[in-house]
């Protein structure tokens, strides 16, 4: 590259500080030191490095300001609206978010997990393109950070270059390698990545960096050694100045050791670095023909549906934590290898591959036991803010899993998933019903998550019953119901048993099957509380805070006077046999009857 050239990508990197001072100080916060760290780092990738087609992550998401001055430069925003940033009319807020990126940054240590699936998903895609990641040196302290770092030595991702932008100092306190580069050197040679360390402030030295990447077969590392607040002498390498902007008399002094840096320069970004909604339609697909009566798992059930919808829909990929013979994930895995993919135990890296995928107009179904995935709940959350398409199913569900003991019993999950706004939360309680809301959970856009069981049910449904998202079924029925008992999955069975019982003692119940736990039919679950004499109960295999919560939300907002009782796990379980378990813990036919008979009394 030409002396000339390298000398407007240094004055471009001057522009960028100057911008960021600027619109923070407009502002009133945001984190200025360490976008200045970053500046040749960032005008080295937009106005050298980025093609067309190339996908960058600002996994340092409070450098954001930076992020949106190059985006100004690159012509991918108007530069007034730089002026807007952190206002609650902008599409600049604090830290990236759709629709300005494709994924949202800003609880660190994720960014490069996206990384590693774009990366993946560009292979499978055969799309000779590449994929960059700014990272902070103090995230490199996450355990997600090298969770990614194994997975992309393992799938050989050579279409992938992280960048660390060492700048010695964290928020508090200095990070924990400082300025020793080679500590992280170590590290990511250790885990199979090709290294190269670099001045971070020299555009040369970076660029040197970037065409070694190019050339390389392995994910690719920039170690770039840099000065937090770097250009401003009151700010350089000093503690303190973490995220606080500067005062206007102070941003004067600012700028006038900046200087003047007046330039435009060229980009080959273009919008398709921010997020795209892609219209992921999945084609319908056929359903085994279950019998009423016969013994089947969900899980089971989830992955021959899995299997089917893989057949007519080419974009379906499965992600794997190492259990995929307890899920069933197995079943897509030996179907179709090469759109499968083993995470290995790393469930928030395992996330964190599927929201890069996502990007890339995939639609990753990720299957893992349920109580793993609470490892994951940031992961997720964050895959909210990105509007990622992700199908997250959780097997080995409740108490009802026996001898396993808690640590391996999902009470949690449900609880998790309402934390998620917008998040589709269904529950199958049969494997006629688990293969419907397979398709439908496919079919929809956002974050879904299917809850399955792992010992085998009978069949309640015939291959006719739909499974609509929002709706549930009335299993048992008639005009003298005196109790409405609403369960969901396993418990769906107890409360059979419990009609049962309780037609011997001439108390008529009227049982709900809630497959479809968020969002649900308020007014439908208010007609029938009302019909059976306002008595409701909910009884499920979860912690509190799960479907018995939905409902009494519910019946709380309707402003009517109704008596509720939840049954649900109270206590740390053990291991023991099913049965034992769910009587154990009171969500069993007999507990059912126990509150039934009291209801029917008062």
């Amino acid at each position: 590259m030409s002396g000339e050239r390298i000398k407007d990508i240094e004055l471009m990197a001057q522009k960028l500080r100057r911008e960021v001072l600027e619109m923070t100080t407009t502002a009133g916060s945001g984190h200025p030191t360490s976008c200045l760290s970053c500046a040749e780092i960032m005008s080295c990738l937009f106005f050298s490095q980025f093609g067309e087609e190339d996908e960058f992550i600002l996994s340092k998401g409070h450098a954001a300001p930076i992020l949106w001055a190059a985006y100004a430069e690159a012509g991918l925003i108007k530069r007034e609206e730089l002026q807007n940033l952190r206002k609650i009319g902008s599409q600049l807020e604090g830290h990236p978010t759709p629709p300005l990126v494709k994924v949202a940054t800003g609880s660190l240590g994720q960014g490069l997990s996206a990384g590693v699936g774009m990366a993946l998903a560009m292979k499978l895609q055969k799309r000779e393109n590449n994929v960059y990641v700014l990272l902070g040196d103090g995230e490199c302290a996450e355990g997600s950070v090298w969770e990614a770092a194994n997975s992309a030595a393992f799938y050989r991702l050579n279409n992938l270059c992280a960048v660390v932008d060492v700048n010695r100092l964290g928020q508090s306190q200095e990070t924990m390698h400082g300025r020793n580069a080679e500590a992280y050197r170590r590290k990511f040679e250790a885990f199979g990545w090709e290294v190269a360390e670099a001045e971070g402030h020299h555009v040369h030295d970076l660029l040197d960096a970037f065409e070694k990447f190019k050339k390389s077969d392995r994910p690719f590392v920039i170690l770039a050694q840099t000065i937090k607040g770097k250009g401003i002498s009151f700010l350089e390498n000093k503690e303190g100045w973490h995220g606080k902007s500067l005062s206007k008399e102070e941003l004067k002094q600012a700028l006038a050791e900046i200087g003047n840096a007046e330039i435009e320069l060229k980009s080959e970004v273009n919008k398709k670095l921010t997020y795209q909604s892609f219209k992921n339609k999945i084609h319908d697909f056929s359903f085994t023909e279950y019998q009423p009566g016969q013994m089947v798992a969900t899980r089971d059930a989830f992955g021959k549906a899995l299997v089917n919808a893989g057949r007519k829909n080419k974009n379906i990929i499965a992600l794997d934590g190492d259990v995929e013979n307890s899920t069933m994930l197995e079943y897509f895995f030996k179907a179709f290898p090469e759109r499968s993919f083993e995470c290995f135990i790393a469930e928030q890296n395992m996330v964190g591959m599927a929201l890069g995928c996502s990007t890339q107009g995939l639609v990753p179904v990720v299957a893992t036991f349920s109580a793993f995935l609470t490892r994951a709940h940031d992961f997720i959350r964050m895959a909210l803010y990105s509007r990622a398409n992700i199908k997250f199913v959780g097997s080995h569900a409740g108490v009802s899993i026996g001898q396993d003991g808690p640590s391996q019993m999902g009470l949690e999950d449900i609880g998790m998933f309402l934390s998620i706004p917008e998040s589709l939360i269904l529950y199958p309680s049969d494997a006629r019903s688990a293969e419907y809301l397979v398709g439908e959970m496919l079919k929809h856009q956002g974050i879904s998550y299917l809850r399955t069981t792992r010992e085998k049910l009978p069949v309640l449904y015939t291959h006719a019953e739909k499974f609509p998202i929002g709706g549930f079924k009335i299993l048992k029925k008639s005009q003298k119901d005196k109790v409405l008992i609403i369960g969901a999955g396993i418990t769906v069975h107890e409360a059979l048993k419990a009609h049962a019982i309780s037609e011997k003692k001439n108390i008529a119940v009227r049982i709900i099957d809630l497959y479809s736990v968020q969002p649900l039919d308020v007014r439908g679950i208010l007609k029938h509380a009302r019909e059976s004499r306002h008595r409701i109960i909910v009884v499920e295999d979860h912690y509190q805070g799960g479907i018995g919560s939905v409902v009494a939300n519910i019946l709380a907002e309707s402003e009517e006077k109704f008596n509720f009782k939840h049954l649900y796990v109270k206590e740390i379980p053990r291991s023991g046999k099913p049965d034992e378990l769910l009587q154990k813990y009171g969500i069993d036919a007999k507990a059912i009857v126990k509150e039934v008979v009291k209801m029917a009394k008062g």
